[in-house]
């Protein structure tokens, strides 16, 4: 078993830190107390700041030098980030920490592979913690009280955390296949789709499918960029109109740069790009009032990409996809692109289809390895689904 790593700030928490090393060494693990405080500990710990701080790409005075709290906070965030890129012992990470220990030890814990065990006890994990998350998989749990000694709820706080991280890691899932993986992407709008291509591939894959709500699509590239992935069917691009046009699930500006830098063999398609997502009607930016808009429940309202934003959008993909230099093949469904894109649908609109098609087409340079191909289906047709586990099969030989 390897090392769990325990990390805090022991100038400020040292108590809490102890303690919660004991509970977990009392569950079986195997702590180590990592101390990322800026200040001198508390209490002993086995990997001292400085070791820590060592890491930071200008050295340890760029961490420990500085008398302004919040530069010091950042730089030992960065520092500690590295620090765990550079070790391959660790089997899982608790921290504890209010608002700076958070942010510092949540970028080490973004820095483990997803999988691996990764607890914090934070005096914020009460609130919008998609900051400290990211695209990992932390489980965050609530502090209640605030860290400033212990007492009868925290040392019961602290110890559930304790005894769940020496567990978890303690039993690991039992991997019942050794399947190259594939990352495919999904919208509500697109399952009927993407769940009948994972049917046909999951013999020879162990298919993973991710939501397209923005941490979706960056997640399933990380896992490209790790090199955990073996191929990818990108069929649910809509996070691209919600960056372009103000939406509430919004990719990135380096949405495909994976595909790019991997070079991996991906089967993509245009995938509810016929919409924007915002929440409840009201939180709409004003300036979209009078748009086409589906109500999918009270608190999300989708609205119908227009003829010129479908230009914008195929543009922008097409720029991207010029980028990839491995196989790549892009489907474009002439009957629709999602449930709602479907004659008779709320969102079926030809016109705007055809533009969002014409400008991906006309963008896209097409070579041996990169190509567009129209289909005469709807994306949800099993006739789509078909050409895409072709498709996928041609350029990826298993």
């Amino acid at each position: 078993m390897g090392h769990i790593l325990v990390v805090g700030t022991a100038d400020t928490k040292g108590e809490e830190l102890a303690y919660l090393a004991s509970c977990v060494r009392s569950a079986g693990g195997h702590a180590l107390v990592i101390n990322v405080g800026t200040r001198a500990p508390t209490i002993a710990v086995d990997i001292a700041a400085t070791t820590v701080a060592a890491a930071h790409p200008q050295g340890i005075t760029a961490v420990l030098g500085s008398d302004d709290r919040g530069t010091a906070v950042a730089a030992m965030g960065e520092a500690f980030a590295r620090y765990v890129a550079g070790r391959s012992d660790i089997a899982g990470m608790v921290g504890i920490g209010g608002g700076g220990g958070t942010s510092i030890v949540t970028q080490g814990m973004r820095q483990l592979p997803l999988g691996i065990p990764k607890l914090m006890v934070s005096t914020l994990a009460s609130g919008d913690v998609s900051g400290f998350v990211g695209v990992s998989d932390i489980v965050m749990m609530p502090a209640i009280t605030d860290m400033a000694g212990l007492n009868r709820l925290s040392r019961s706080i602290l110890n559930n955390a304790g005894q769940a991280i020496a567990a978890m890691v303690a039993h690991p899932v039992e991997q019942a296949q050794n399947k190259p993986a594939l990352g495919l992407t999904m919208f509500g709008v697109t399952t009927p789709c993407v769940t009948a291509i994972a049917a046909q591939l999951r013999d020879d894959y162990d298919c993973l499918i991710f939501h397209a709500t923005g941490t979706g699509g960056r997640t399933v590239e990380k896992l490209a960029d790790s090199g955990l992935l073996h191929g990818m069917l990108d069929i649910t691009t809509t996070e691209v109109c919600d960056l372009l046009f103000g939406g509430v699930l919004p990719a990135t500006e380096d949405r495909f740069g994976a595909i790019a830098r991997t070079r991996l063999p991906c089967v993509m398609s245009v995938g509810a790009v016929d919409m924007i997502n915002f929440w409840a009607p009201e939180t709409m930016p004003a300036h979209y009032a009078g748009r086409r808009i589906y109500r999918h429940n009270p608190n999300v309202t989708l609205m119908r990409t227009t003829v010129e934003e479908n230009v914008e959008i195929g543009r922008w993909i097409g720029d991207r996809l010029n980028q990839c230099q491995g196989p790549v093949h892009m489907l474009l469904p002439q009957n629709g692109v999602s449930t709602l894109d479907i004659e008779g649908g709320a969102f079926w609109d030809p016109a705007a289809d055809a533009a969002l098609f014409d400008a991906l087409e006309q963008t896209v340079h097409h070579t041996a390895s990169r190509r567009v191909t129209r289909l005469p289906f709807h994306i949800n047709a099993p006739e789509f689904a078909d050409a895409a586990v072709r498709s996928f099969r041609e350029i990826s030989p298993n």
